[in-house]
């Protein structure tokens, strides 16, 4: 009996160690495995991101935000008077009601021409983007005809203002002095009309009442702080934007791009014409409408930093169960083909040596650059996983295939990194080309005969 029952043990052990189909199930679950050190990888990544983008609020809130120009814009009150029937005690009573509205007039022609000095500064390991300005605006006003005169009372023309939104104003290095006509005019702190341009300075302009159709012409230099991007809004009848800067990478967004631009590694230039045909709002109206059509209309220019790290480490490491379940497969090909056993627990091994990719890769980025970085990181998992297959296949050319096929896997995730709107059709061909091959080598193998010969 016991030794009836010692074969029964004996030959399930036997099966254990011996069963392809067992063997390819227990790969299986621990590479399905693998992928939950695989999600708290990506987890780490995120969070290092999220420091990064704190880092870069913070730093931001003490040197500038992220400015926009808005204007200049002028307006001039106007008072409204009209009769209003109201009841008292039964009574209808007619009561004079007096109000003021703002009449806002936008620059024929508007110019501005600037300079965008960026800089690096430091947060700890985080580098953030920042940037001083020059800029020079430039255009004239014409005063059209009145556009509401029912029950209009009063222009007053004596109060008139120009106001120049500035969205960050601790940015501002200089005063700001406006030549309007041949009157040198100092700016003043905060806006009049919020509801339009929530932060900015306004100049009190003399009385514009003699001016007729005659135009006024307007200049203006501001030295401007700023970070990771510089916007404008297109307030003129025609409005022409030219920025040169010695930053490399650019990014031109908002409903604008510009109509030139020379990109090159010594920085950038560009230039916008936008039309008042181009724009959803008018040249003049009466009131506090367009407001959010004007900001809508915005355009600006990013300086964004040349790789995005955090993001190209995030892309690789969802690579991760393509790259475990390659090395698990010449690990299972070469123990079924060539008669190598291998145990569960060194496949657990090199899973995770492949997992330590992804980590090393984030954390040596965070110092150096990412292409270095990724380089240095693959030499180190690949000579440590072939060093370690030397010792369990025993066979120097399995090891040199096992170690091409890691420096393949390793080569082509790198060329798909770097080529971000081709990234899914590399991904494809890649996967497709893996499967053909695998197919085309394990075509003549019978698996039915490896079974039951092992058995």
């Amino acid at each position: 009996m016991n030794d009836q029952t010692n074969s029964t043990i004996d030959k399930i052990n036997s099966w254990i160690k011996n069963s392809i189909s067992l063997k390819l199930i227990t790969v299986t679950i621990l590479m399905l495995l693998l992928l939950i050190p695989s999600a708290m990888i990506k987890e780490i990544i995120r969070e290092r991101e999220l420091l990064n983008t704190q880092a870069v609020h913070e730093v931001s809130s003490k040197w500038a935000n992220q400015q926009e120009i808005h204007g200049p814009v002028l307006s001039i009150p106007m008072v409204y008077e009209f009769e209003k029937e109201e009841e008292k005690e039964g009574k209808e009573e007619v009561s004079l009601v007096t109000i003021t509205k703002f009449w806002h007039i936008l620059p024929d022609e508007l110019n501005i021409d600037g300079e965008v000095t960026p800089e690096k500064l430091k947060r700890g390991i985080y580098e953030i983007v920042v940037y001083t300005s020059d800029l020079g605006v430039s255009g004239y006003f014409k005063i059209p005809e009145i556009p509401d005169q029912t029950n209009l009372k009063e222009v007053q023309y004596d109060k008139a203002f120009i106001t120049l939104g500035i969205s960050d104003l601790r940015g501002i290095e200089d005063q700001i002095q406006l030549l309007w006509g041949e009157q040198e005019l100092t700016a003043q702190s905060g806006s009049n009309v919020s509801n339009m341009i929530y932060s900015g300075v306004t100049f009190n302009v003399p009385d514009i009442k003699e001016l007729g159709e005659d135009s006024i012409e307007f200049k203006m230099n501001m030295k401007l702080q700023g970070s990771q991007n510089l916007s404008f809004i297109p307030v003129g009848k025609t409005t022409k934007v030219n920025l040169n800067s010695n930053w490399p990478s650019p990014k031109f967004d908002g409903n604008f791009l510009p109509d030139d631009r020379d990109v090159s590694k010594d920085g950038f230039t560009a230039e916008w014409k936008i039309l008042q045909l181009n724009r959803n709002f008018p040249q003049t109206w009466v009131g506090s409408n367009h407001a959010k059509k004007m900001k809508d209309s915005s355009f600006r220019v990013d300086l964004i930093m040349p790789l995005d790290d955090y993001q190209k480490s995030m892309r690789s490491a969802k690579y991760a169960a393509m790259t475990i379940a390659l090395t698990f497969l010449i690990f299972f090909l070469v123990e079924i083909l060539n008669g190598r056993k291998i145990h569960p627990f060194q496949y657990v091994l090199v899973g995770l040596a492949l997992l330590l990719f992804y980590v090393l890769l984030v954390s040596i980025s965070e110092h150096s650059n990412f292409n270095m970085a990724y380089s240095v990181t693959a030499v180190a998992v690949v000579t440590m996983i072939t060093l370690y297959s030397l010792t369990i296949f025993k066979a120097r050319k399995l090891t040199m295939l096992l170690a091409a096929v890691l420096v393949g896997i390793y080569g082509f995730l790198f060329v798909t990194l770097q080529l971000t709107d081709y990234a899914l059709l590399m991904g494809s061909i890649g996967l497709t080309l893996i499967l053909g091959l695998t197919m085309y080598f394990t075509r003549n193998v019978n698996w039915y005969k490896l079974n039951s010969k092992e058995e």
